[in-house]
């Protein structure tokens, strides 16, 4: 055999092996990542009710993306309307394939927030859910108060790890999107 048909069958092999490996990695379910339950606040704490609209939400989401993240030009675009729109793109194979996402926003006991996913677009591909979140979590490196998690198909927003001025911290109470409606407690310690 000539030394060229050795060499043409060990790269299309090893493309073979990279796919293989590649496609594996992604529809390989991820590890399980708890959700924190501490956020309690003490009773010397003065707490404020804050209402604002998804317009204001959006921007302070942009913000503290941007500052978190350190980096202005960052490609992600966060839509809050009658549902939270998250728009970007992913690169697979040297190739930039834009994908968007929409999320249920939930409130749980402790004032933080859960997106759950309710629906993906991945240029003109059919991938899960779950292998986007994958990807974009592998891909970013989100603040601690962000946990993206896979299996659930959610992003978990712990507000109780967000660091404001002072030491202050916020919790949600209500999420009404249909209405353009959300309250926040911000809480300022007083010791």
């Amino acid at each position: 055999m000539n030394k060229w048909k050795v060499a043409f069958f060990v790269l299309i092999g090893s493309i073979i092996l990279f796919i293989t490996i590649f496609i594996f990695w992604a529809i390989s379910p991820s590890e399980e990542v708890p959700i924190p339950s501490e956020n309690a606040v003490n009773p010397s704490d003065s707490v404020f009710l804050v209402e604002t609209t998804a317009e204001d939400v959006e921007k302070i989401a942009m913000k503290y993306l941007t500052d978190e993240l350190n980096n202005p030009s960052l490609p992600i675009d966060i839509i809050v309307d009658k549902a939270i729109r998250l728009n970007s793109e992913l690169t697979i194979f040297g190739v930039t394939v834009p994908f968007s996402m929409e999320f249920e926003p939930t409130v749980n006991e402790d004032g933080n927030i859960q997106l759950k996913q309710t629906e993906v677009n991945v240029g003109k591909l059919n991938i899960p859910p779950i292998t986007v979140l994958k990807l974009m979590n592998d891909a970013v490196q989100f603040p601690v108060w962000i946990i993206v998690r896979p299996n659930e198909e959610e992003i978990f927003l712990d507000l109780s790890r967000l660091t404001l001025l002072s030491g202050s911290r916020v919790r949600a109470k209500e999420i009404d999107l249909e209405n353009n409606r959300i309250l926040l407690e911000v809480i300022i310690p007083n010791e």
